[in-house]
This record gives structure tokens, C-alpha cells and sequence, in this order.
């Protein structure tokens, strides 16, 4: 079977620091996430910052430098910035790390979406939240509408496609595919084409079987079969057999703190790379090899790595 790569997203900015002890909050806390998670068999590790001091979600120049050098210095790990960022940032707010750090790979969200986030809020761990700003941030998401237009997408792809950094499409639900074979046909959107089916957030495409198989279908048909490179992720306690079900079909294998915070129900993971060990292993079982960081390069045709 072919090599498959893993990605490790580590921390995020949906889960709030009352709900995990272990989720990475401090630069050094993420850097030493990514880099275990990449020691464990993560080719690619998915970045965001945070507030060092309250753990909010954090675009800061500063923070997202040290992460990013911190990373880099310790391991030759793929590293792929987030453009979500966090709730209320402007458009350029969430893509200015781009031109700033030049990263191989950064997350472009295909399509808008409630991205709904209230049910954290009432969580039994945020019964004493450890910050003010955890409730309110979870539940304002009632109200909010995660904005990808078309004139975002175009914004973000022509950002990246100047600095030499490849988008992750990430894919919450089925039009989100449309719009991508509509970018293709009017030249905005070249090769080679890396999509992220990203699954169970509420707002999106339940994390179901059938609705993966059905993702794919519907890339297959409007890319092209043999097109385009794709992983999954999903939300909660449906990573790891949706994760799964995505390595039977043939994709790639996304999971992390940023997705799911338990190793085992009702047992939280200690770190991401838990996470990588577990789905490294249900990979290997199913008979696949799992690719270097300099195989996944090769395999997504990234820029080399000293040109981050």
C-alpha cells in the first residue's frame, strides 16, 4: 500500500485551556508539542498561537516567530500555519504570517460556515473556568459565521502562491469542493491541489462514514480522480475512526489537540504525539508505511524546507 503521511495539529484556538491541562498554551509548551509529535511520526505538524499568559488565540508576529524557529531548529518537520487564527481577526490579520514566515504549507478555509462552538461552554470542566474570556468566547460563536468568501479564498491564495507556501484546503462540508473546481477552471487555483476534509464541527458535514466517502466522490468528480492529495480530520471523539475510515479510502491522516483533546474516552491525551502514536499504529496494522517529513516534501511538492 502506499506511504501515507500524518499530520499533528496541536493546539488550535476551538478548545480553551479549562478544558484540557495538557493543551499547549506557552510557546515553548507548542514547540515542544510539535516537536514530539513529529518524533512520533508526524511529517506535518499544523500550527497556531496562543497568549502565553491567558491562552487565547493569538496571530502576534512575536509568538508565531518563536513557535515557527522554535520548530524548525528542533526537528525538520513540515510546518503548515494556520490562517483561521481565531474568532474576530480580519482577513489580513489571519494570513500575515505568511509573507512574514514564508512556511511550506497554510490552512485555506474552501467556504463560510457557522462554526458553532457554544456546547464547550457547558462542558463539566468550565463549570471554574481558569480565564474570563473562555465562556464568553465559546458562546458568542451562537452569532458567528467562520468567513471565507470568494475574494477572501483569492486574497489567501494569491499571498501563498507569492511566498512559494502551498494551501491545505480545508473542506468542512460538500459545497466547499464546488468552490474549489470553480478557482481551478478560472486559473485562480493551481496545482497541486491538497485538501483537508475536516469533519464534526457543528455547522459542517457530520462525521460520518458515508459522508466521507461521499467528500471524496464529490472531489473525485469535480477535480478529477488522481487530482489532488487529501486527509481528514474530525472533531471530538469521531477522529479516530473517521481518521481511520479516511486511511481504508486511500487519504491521509490528520489528528491532534486541536481536534479531539482524549486518547481514549473519558481519558484525556497528554500530548498530540499520544495521538500520532495511536494512528501510526492503526496505519501500520492496515499495512502502510509512514512518510519522513522530506517524503511528504516530495509527495506535496513543497518548496525546500531552508526557503521557510
Amino acid at each position: 500500500m502506499a506511504k501515507i503521511f500524518i499530520t499533528a495539529a496541536v493546539t488550535g484556538a476551538i478548545h480553551t485551556p479549562s478544558l484540557s491541562e495538557y493543551l499547549p498554551i506557552t510557546e515553548k509548551e507548542i514547540i515542544d508539542h510539535a516537536v514530539d509529535a513529529h518524533e512520533a511520526g508526524a511529517a506535518i505538524v499544523h500550527i497556531h498561537g496562543r497568549d502565553p499568559k491567558t491562552g487565547a488565540p493569538s496571530v502576534d508576529k512575536g509568538i508565531i516567530g518563536t513557535i515557527l524557529k522554535g520548530i524548525k531548529d528542533r526537528c525538520n518537520a513540515v510546518i503548515c500555519l494556520t490562517t483561521g487564527a481565531g474568532m474576530g481577526m480580519n482577513l489580513e490579520q489571519r494570513v500575515s504570517g505568511v509573507p512574514l514566515f514564508k512556511p511550506e504549507i497554510a490552512s485555506c478555509n474552501a467556504g463560510s460556515f457557522n462554526f458553532y462552538l457554544g456546547p464547550l461552554a457547558r462542558h463539566k470542566r468550565m463549570a471554574n473556568p481558569k480565564f474570563d474570556w473562555e465562556i464568553p468566547y465559546l458562546e458568542n460563536t451562537e452569532d458567528f459565521i467562520f468567513a471565507n468568501t470568494f475574494k477572501g479564498i483569492r486574497f489567501n491564495l494569491k499571498t501563498m502562491y507569492e511566498h512559494g507556501t502551498l494551501p491545505e484546503f480545508e473542506i468542512y462540508d460538500t459545497g466547499m469542493i464546488n468552490n474549489l473546481a470553480y478557482l481551478r477552471d478560472e486559473g485562480t487555483l493551481k496545482g497541486p491541489i491538497y485538501i483537508q476534509f475536516v469533519m464534526g464541527i457543528m455547522g459542517g458535514m457530520p462525521a460520518t462514514v458515508d459522508n466521507l466517502a461521499y467528500l471524496r466522490k464529490t472531489a473525485d468528480e469535480l477535480l478529477g480522480k488522481n487530482s489532488y492529495i487529501w486527509s481528514c480530520a474530525a472533531a471530538g471523539k469521531n477522529q479516530f475512526p473517521i481518521v481511520a475510515a479516511g486511511l481504508a479510502m486511500g487519504g491521509n491522516a490528520r489528528v491532534g489537540l486541536e481536534d479531539n483533546l482524549n486518547l481514549l474516552p473519558g481519558e484525556l491525551a497528554k500530548s498530540s504525539a499520544e495521538q500520532v502514536t495511536a494512528i501510526r499504529t492503526i496505519a501500520e496494522v492496515m499495512g502502510h508505511d509512514i512518510a519522513t517529513s522530506d517524503e511528504a516534501r516530495t509527495m506535496l511538492s513543497l518548496k525546500s524546507n531552508s526557503e521557510v
